[in-house]
């Protein structure tokens, strides 16, 4: 009697199973980790084997049906398991199998789309860092082919020498409906500016990286500062002499760490902060993608996860109850504070979030570099007001003190004033030579405590001016040429009647808008990202490149 192998009756046996019917690939799988385990020790498949694939093929296909009953998709179910699962697993740990397999795969695909995310926020700041850097390249180039103006020379001679250029730009008034000549503010007269040091001002230092953003609180002398040391700093600023806070400066200086302690994580910079209006929370936004909300003793009181990148601007709504952040992500999320959970997600940009402004309570607006503002609204799925006349990054954007009039500045050298009303511009204001930073709204007119001055908007540009806008009669009121180098930031105090305005050239200038001229200066040993006052309007706080914030008395 002709003998066979143990492979050829295994083949045999698999080839009586196929024609009796059993096709299914669970069968298949089943069978063939069977044959490849007795190939490897040249034994028959036990008869208990045989019978233990075929029930365990059956279990699938019940797991299959089941599946199916719940709209998964099946075929990618099988992707999940392999042939041996199918005969020493029964058909719950299946299931499980195939849901803890499944879990981890969309875990790596989250991470490899938050480093994707941040890819893309690195090279966006990659990008700006390049852009400062040639626009100091310009500058350095400008002064060393122009030729230094005499000191003696007066504001009206450098007016005259000007005409060419004051011409122009009447040229362009014109053409913008705007009547009236703006005001040059010359800084060539330096007598009348008290120029401040080292010795006039507070230097709070502690920081480890350069300082981008600064807000006092509403209430209390308290100051708050974000770097990207992964850090926000609670700094309680004092009304005693002013001095270095690495001799006697201000007590209570409170960390708050944006990283775990003694971790070695990637730094998460602080880029966002912004206080509750009766200024008993801080709220900041870091480049991890995590909105935190803090007390003023530093306690973490919740912590807000939901982007998947960075957080680029973050503000808390009049009433307090709810928090909007912008992200690299593309999205805006509404925070609800009681809650500590996410509102609302609004998903309409094609490109990262760089600014977010409330309107109200309930609607706010969203800028981006796809060059689009949308107005938002809690409950509503679409905008309710979409602008797109920019034809460049929106890279701020603010509601005036009514909520009635939006205000939007851009890489496309233009600022921009918008009414809900209508779906053009109100305003276009194109007496800028480069890219506008930011812009800020006076604290003056309707629905302010300054009713009674006119209501201006102020812009920052990297032509090294800031401009100061009448918004009533759409026209440029006057240019203030004071900086060497972009300017970052702009603020008025709560009276309306200063402006302090910061730039890379390192210096903080301040303005009296009444006299239109600069009354007080203070040069530091970096480059200056924003400028704050505080509600009393007697300090001026401003964050430098060179790790540290300055506190400038206003009163000295």
């Amino acid at each position: 009697m002709a003998s066979i192998t143990s492979v050829e009756l295994n083949y045999l046996i698999f080839r009586y199973l196929q024609e009796s019917g059993f096709t299914h690939s669970a069968f298949a799988f089943g069978y063939e980790a069977c044959i490849n385990k007795c190939q490897i020790d040249g034994s028959l498949v036990p008869p208990g084997a045989l019978v233990t694939f075929v029930q365990k093929g059956l279990q699938y296909l019940e797991m299959e049906a089941n599946l199916s009953n719940a709209d998964s998709d099946v075929d990618e179910d099988y992707l999940f398991l392999q042939p041996l699962d199918l005969i020493t697993k029964d058909v719950y740990e299946l299931r499980r199998t195939i849901k803890e397999r499944r879990k981890n795969e969309l875990k790596k695909t989250k991470e490899k789309e938050l480093d994707k995310q941040r890819e893309e926020a690195h090279g966006l700041v990659k990008d700006r860092e390049k852009q400062v850097r040639k626009r100091e390249r310009e500058k350095e180039t400008e002064r060393t082919e122009e030729k230094p103006r005499e000191k003696e020379h007066s504001y009206h001679n450098d007016k005259e020498v000007d005409t060419n250029h004051e011409d122009q730009k009447n040229v362009r008034n014109e053409e913008n409906g705007v009547s009236g000549e703006p005001m040059e503010i010359s800084t060539t007269s330096t007598s009348q500016i008290v120029e401040l040091t080292s010795c006039d001002v507070t230097i709070l230092e502690g920081h480890t990286s350069e300082v981008c953003a600064c807000a006092w609180s509403p209430s209390g002398s308290l100051l708050a500062s974000g770097s990207g040391d992964s850090t926000a700093r609670i700094w309680r600023i004092g009304d005693g002499t002013n001095q270095s806070s690495s001799q006697n400066g201000p007590a209570g200086e409170i960390v708050l760490l944006h990283v775990k302690a003694k971790t070695n994580e990637k730094s998460k910079d602080v880029t966002a902060i912004d206080w509750n209006i009766d200024g008993t929370l801080l709220a900041t936004g870091s480049y991890d993608g995590q909105a935190r909300i803090w007390s003023t003793d530093g306690e973490l009181k919740s912590t807000l996860t939901r982007h998947k990148g960075p957080i680029f601007s973050l503000k808390w709504n009049k009433k307090c109850d709810y928090i909007v952040t912008g992200s690299c992500d593309k999205t805006a999320v509404v925070w609800d504070v009681k809650t500590e959970g996410f509102k609302q997600q609004f998903e309409f940009h094609s490109g990262p979030i760089l600014d977010v402004d409330w309107r109200n309570n309930v609607s706010f607006a969203t800028s981006s570099t796809d060059h689009m503002i949308y107005v938002c609204k809690i409950g509503e799925t679409s905008p309710i007001k979409t602008f797109s006349d920019h034809q460049g990054e929106v890279n701020c954007l603010k509601w005036d003190p009514t909520g009635t009039l939006l205000a939007s500045c851009s890489d496309d050298v233009t600022a921009k004033i918008w009414s809900l009303k209508q779906d053009k511009c109100v305003h276009d204001f194109k007496e800028h030579d480069k890219e506008i930073y930011t812009i800020r709204w006076s604290p003056t007119g309707p629905g302010t405590n300054n009713p009674n001055l006119p209501l201006l908007l102020a812009s920052a540009s990297f032509d090294s001016t800031v401009k100061l806008w009448d918004v009533e009669q759409g026209r440029l009121l006057c240019s203030l040429t004071g900086h060497r180098e972009p300017v970052y930031s702009v603020a008025f105090s709560p009276n309306g009647e200063y402006l302090a305005s910061g730039s890379l050239d390192k210096s903080v200038l301040i303005w009296s808008l009444k006299e239109s001229k600069i009354i007080k200066r203070y040069t530091g040993n970096g480059g200056i990202f924003e400028v704050c006052w505080n509600k009393e309007g007697d300090k001026i706080a401003a964050c430098f490149a060179n790790n540290v914030v300055c506190v400038l008395d206003f009163r000295r």
